[in-house]
């Protein structure tokens, strides 16, 4: 390959014509974003036709892309089926990223994926060499296929009956989509998400099973796929598998016991319906957005507690969003590591590097000032108490999609802000930090200067 390649910002690939993998994926999204709003506005998008607000349009384009799920109007009554039909492309865009599209249509037509291509797949994918990355993207394309066809069956055993064969499978369809892809949105009307079927372990069942997968990300679900062992899996599996693990168990402890007599979720239900509905609500604050217990009916212990699992997220590489569970991983064995008075921070017999310490800590850092910014500004716009302000926030930057019922009611400044903080949950801080940085180049000659020490703590 001839194309020239030069250092962008951060020590990054920039191409000739001077944007870098970060900046390709933003205008991408961007663009993305942006066509979708456009269909959105169009009347045929809108139930009974007439004029469509564009922001509103723009929200929903954004929230979908963003695999989020927060609406702004009622995605079960508001949007025809063509409108539907946009929201539920944008979903599987998104949730998979345009460049794995990009590439499937590569390969159909035969072309040669070029450094260029790879290097953004790289970046989408959130992995560390360009190694394997067109032929992790088939896999993911396949995997995605089957995993959303077996889901849209099982589901549509359930709606069909309930709402007809062509209603129903399409029904099937779009949610199993939503729940692969962490996405959250729902079809059914009235912003009660999957609330009607909080006994129905089917149903229930099936969405925690595609939410989960879909949130392990791609290259787990490969790697536990072709390695039968699991003490061969990698550093990363084993991670993410053991934080995934004790986030589900944690959450769904915590839900039995906090809403186990609240009148309003758990309390009216059996015990095997309150332990199905506790199982969900661990599964779906990791950024899936849908619930089958009212939100604004929880307590504010269990709101607390959802906001802290919205902030961690799902797994890198996945259609998840929030930190993802390997940086805060990372973080608490650091922790543990220094209160041990070990040097470097070691998981699973193996050391971590110190620059992927720093560079979780700098994730951290990052969405935590994003999200002081974003509640800050919504606190003066809203008229709102600030717990649900702060739930919207962190459910925005973590592409979570649940709510408290703020989200019909944002002001104009608001929806903004919100659709800015998806944008940069979706994309991850660090990589619309590296878009926005200003080119440098780097430096031949590494300085290291004279050491000094600090007081903390």
């Amino acid at each position: 390959m001839n194309e020239k390649l030069e250092t962008g910002p951060g020590g990054g690939k920039k191409y000739n014509y001077g944007l870098t993998p970060s900046q390709v994926l933003v205008l991408g999204f961007a663009a993305i974003i942006f066509l979708g709003a456009l269909l959105l506005a169009l009347p045929a998008a809108k139930a009974g036709g007439g004029q469509i607000s564009f922001l509103d349009a723009l929200f929903t384009a954004t929230s979908a892309v963003c695999v989020t799920g927060l609406a702004v109007v009622d995605t079960g009554t508001y949007w025809t089926a063509f409108g539907k039909t946009v929201i539920l492309l944008l979903i599987q865009v998104g949730g998979l990223g345009f460049m794995t599209f990009a590439t499937m249509v590569f390969i159909a037509l035969g072309k040669r994926i070029h450094l260029r291509e790879r290097l953004i797949i790289q970046e989408q994918q959130n992995r560390l060499t360009l190694q394997g990355v067109v032929r992790l993207t088939k896999y993911i394309l396949l995997g995605t296929l089957i995993m959303e066809g077996i889901g849209a069956v099982l589901l549509s055993v359930r709606f069909v009956p309930q709402f007809g064969a062509a209603r129903g499978l399409a029904y099937g369809v779009f949610h199993s989509v939503s729940a692969f892809c962490n996405a959250g949105f729902d079809i059914m009307g009235g912003y009660r998400s999957l609330t009607s079927y909080v006994d129905d372990y089917l149903v229930s069942g099936v969405v925690v099973l595609l939410l989960v997968t879909g949130g392990l990300g791609f290259s787990v679900i490969y790697e536990v796929l072709r390695v039968k062992k699991p003490r061969r899996f990698s550093l990363h599996t084993k991670l993410t598998l053991l934080i995934t693990s004790v986030l589900l168990g944690l959450g769904a402890v915590l839900t039995f016991v906090l809403e186990y007599s609240n009148p309003a979720t758990l309390g009216p239900l059996s015990l095997g319906e309150k332990i199905l509905a506790s199982v969900f609500h661990s599964a779906t604050p990791r950024t899936a957005g849908f619930n089958t217990l009212p939100v604004d009916g929880l307590t504010n212990a269990t709101r607390f507690f959802n906001i802290v699992f919205m902030f961690i997220g799902g797994s890198s590489g996945s259609t998840a969003g929030g930190i993802k569970t390997t940086t805060a991983g990372i973080l608490a064995m650091t922790v543990v590591s220094v209160i041990m008075g070990r040097e470097d921070t070691e998981v699973f017999k193996r050391r971590i590097s110190k620059e992927i310490v720093y560079r979780a800590l700098a994730i951290v850092v990052i969405s935590l000032i994003i999200l002081v910014m974003v509640t800050s500004i919504l606190t003066i716009t809203e008229d709102a108490n600030f717990m649900p302000i702060l739930f919207e926030a962190v459910s925005a930057f973590g592409t979570v999609g649940l709510t408290v019922g703020i989200t019909p009611d944002l002001t104009p400044v608001g929806k903004v802000i919100i659709i800015a903080t998806m944008f940069a949950g979706r994309l991850g801080p660090l990589t619309v930090a590296n878009a926005l940085a200003r080119r440098q180049r780097r430096k031949k000659v590494k300085l290291r200067y004279p050491e000094e020490k600090i007081l903390v703590g």
